[in-house]
């Protein structure tokens, strides 16, 4: 109960917040969309067919308001629904584990089965009413309609992007604090209730962790849903009012439910894991069978739903495109996605020898082990670029738009019970990992689609990094992934640092506290991550919020896509960089904790000086993989998203500094 009302209160107090932030970004929305045309309610020629009409850009920035906060509600109820699922499923996984590891895994994993489920219905079904009630004023201005619907993919990651933050900050200062202190100096073991920081770092893992996580689940299938109704509404559907292909984006997102749903009966039906080595084997071939599958029905979709041939529109051009080729570019997007995951998994997971290799390196000290998980890290880069580059090489070959939702469509998965608990544990961060990887690769490949539609409604002809308004933008944008690192790792440094000195205070001050005849002081812990992560939120989240506005209005659009480009190329590095470091200093650790070959043995017990060099390991990959990390491909995402929506101001009044100059 303690964690349940820990993490119910830190989100009410969080949400109090982005509350405040929502209201004030949806009046900035509707005044500067508004200021477009001068606040005319007059029809205006339409983009791309100038001898028809459409609904004024008032009206645009009414729904684009309107679509805004429908997404940050939606974002919102997501975080908040994901954090109750899971609060409740970890007491009954505990309960189940006594029974076995089987048991524990079925419950764990129907867990978030739901928790998956909920999200993508959720957003589906809202993204859908949307269209349709949005549609009933537009009528046949489709090129309106999905210009305002982008604001749907704002609201849901402008949400995620304070919940992964601020919660990613809560989570690790108080996982860092009882680490450090608890396991390192104190000698006794994780989640012990003696120590003081263990509820605020069980709290920190359901709303940085949980709740976090479904904000920017949601946050992922919003704007690669928006990207994909933006593309295909200045294609051959929009333009003849075609509206089954035209939802084409959303019936792919419709047949993967029922793919994920078919799939998870493999791992909790068909199939009964038995023991604990078998854990990481089974969601391996979750992935395998949900690729296989959604490949049949993405084929199955792209010939039911799609004209044999139409036209998409390719910087300027109409490009005539056959149902195949479409199905063949989501089809490169989910196989890219596969390569990735399996990637992550090889580089992350303690089955393997990379993760092996950073707990042999834990022999010689916690430097060596740094110095390990950052090659580890800086390598497992390497293919899953190669396989984005691939995928967008042959989507462009095929039909000049990326294949966001390929991936995106992956996204979206006593001492004997303590062992089970931590077998399931260390396989939900491998697990945890290959979300990551779906997620920044979702990133790339969106943002993409993202800028070639900010691109076209901004009316810039070509993006030439040899002038210089675009380089300068290119530059700075490739810096701000380092910036927000920056920030996101010292925030969780500060409080950590807090955390740590009161949990040695309390273990000093506390008769009888290590003995276990005393209750130690919870709720200070408590506080002290809540107030650092409500503060500590506001700065790297005003940094991507604040950057496309500035740098459009001060700049222009050719600057800022120097900026979108800039950011797309450097973030995605830093962000795989970043979560497969962590996650390989955590399963190193946990590699040594679990003994189960003779190697880990040699390497062990608990409290030996490998451990703790490992733990140290751990501590430092945790804001890595769990905050600066994963709000990346948030970054990433936003900042093209933002762009897109208020592209047409920007082209209108913005570039001030130059046109002063």
């Amino acid at each position: 109960m303690r964690i349940f009302a820990g993490a119910t209160s830190f989100l009410y107090t969080e949400y109090q917040y982005v509350g405040i932030f929502m209201i004030a970004f949806a009046i900035l929305i509707f005044v500067f969309l508004g200021s477009v045309k001068g606040f005319s309610t007059k029809s205006q020629p339409c983009t791309y067919e100038p001898l028809k009409f459409c609904k004024p850009a008032l009206a645009t920035a009414a729904f684009s308001t309107i679509a805004f906060v429908l997404g940050a509600v939606t974002s919102v109820i997501s975080g908040f629904l994901g954090m109750k699922i899971a609060t409740y499923a970890n007491a009954r996984t505990t309960l189940e584990a006594r029974k076995g590891v089987g048991k524990a895994f079925i419950t764990a994993f129907r867990s978030g089965a739901v928790m998956g489920f909920l999200l993508a219905a959720n957003g589906l079904l809202v993204l859908y009413i949307a269209i349709n009630l949005f549609k009933l004023y537009y009528g046949d201005d489709w090129e309106g309609l999905f210009e305002a619907i982008t604001g749907y993919g704002l609201g849901g990651s402008s949400m995620a992007l304070f919940g992964r933050v601020g919660g990613g900050i809560y989570t690790k200062a108080a996982d860092v604090g009882a680490d450090l202190v608890g396991k390192v100096e104190m000698n006794i073991p994780e989640d012990d209730p003696r120590n003081p920081a263990v509820i605020a770092d069980n709290v920190g893992d359901n709303v940085g962790d949980i709740a976090g996580m479904g904000s920017d689940l949601f946050g992922s299938y919003a704007e690669s849903s928006c990207a994909a109704l933006v593309v295909a509404s200045i294609s051959s559907f929009g333009i003849n009012h075609e509206f089954t292909p035209m939802l084409y984006p959303l019936i792919v997102s419709s047949v993967g439910i029922i793919v994920c749903l078919l799939t998870t009966l493999f791992a909790t039906d068909f199939f009964e894991i038995k023991a604990v080595n078998e854990i990481e084997p089974a969601l391996k071939n979750q992935l395998i069978i949900s690729t296989v599958l959604m490949t049949i029905g993405i084929a199955i979709v792209s010939w039911v739903a799609l004209p044999s041939s139409f036209t998409i529109f390719n910087f300027g051009t109409q490009k005539v495109v056959k149902n195949w080729q479409l199905f063949l570019c989501v089809a490169v997007g989910l196989w890219a996605g596969l390569i990735i995951g399996f990637v992550t998994e090889y580089y992350t997971s303690n089955a393997y020898s990379p993760v092996q290799d950073v707990a042999d390196s834990c022999r010689t000290g916690a430097a060596t082990n740094v110095i390990f998980g950052l090659a580890l890290g800086y390598k497992s880069v390497i293919i899953p670029i190669f396989a984005i580059a691939v995928s967008i090489f042959v989507s462009f070959s095929f039909a000049a738009i990326d294949n966001a939702g390929g991936i995106a469509e992956m996204a979206g998965m006593s001492h004997r019970i303590r062992e089970r608990t931590d077998a399931l544990d260390a396989a939900g961060n491998t697990t945890a990992a290959i979300g990551k990887g779906f997620a920044i690769g979702s990133a790339a490949l969106v943002s993409l689609a993202l800028f070639g539609a900010f691109v076209s409604r901004a009316s810039i002809s070509n993006v030439d990094v040899l002038t210089p308004k675009v380089f300068i933008g290119l530059i700075v944008g490739a810096m701000l992934p380092y910036w927000f690192s920056a920030m996101t790792m010292k925030s969780v440094g500060s409080a950590a640092l807090k955390m740590v000195e009161e949990v040695r205070r309390q273990f000093k001050t506390i008769p009888g506290l290590l003995e276990g005849t005393a209750k130690p002081d919870y709720a200070t812990c408590v506080k002290i991550s809540t107030d650092a992560s409500i503060k500590e939120m506001i700065p790297p989240g005003a940094l991507v919020m604040l950057t496309p506005l500035i740098v459009g209005i001060f700049f222009g659009v050719e600057t800022l896509s120097g900026v979108l480009a800039g950011a797309l190329v450097s973030g995605v590095q830093v962000a795989i960089s970043a979560s497969n470091t962590g996650g390989a200093w955590d399963n190193a650790k946990k590699y040594i904790e679990a003994g189960v070959s003779e190697h880990a043995m040699s390497l062990g017990p608990k409290g030996s000086d490998p451990h703790k060099a490992a733990v140290i390991g751990d501590t430092i990959g945790d804001p890595l993989k769990d905050t600066s990390g994963p709000s990346l491909n948030i970054l990433i995402k936003l900042m093209a998203v933002e762009s897109l929506v208020f592209a047409p101001f920007f082209a209108t009044h913005g570039g001030l500094l130059f046109k002063i100059f």
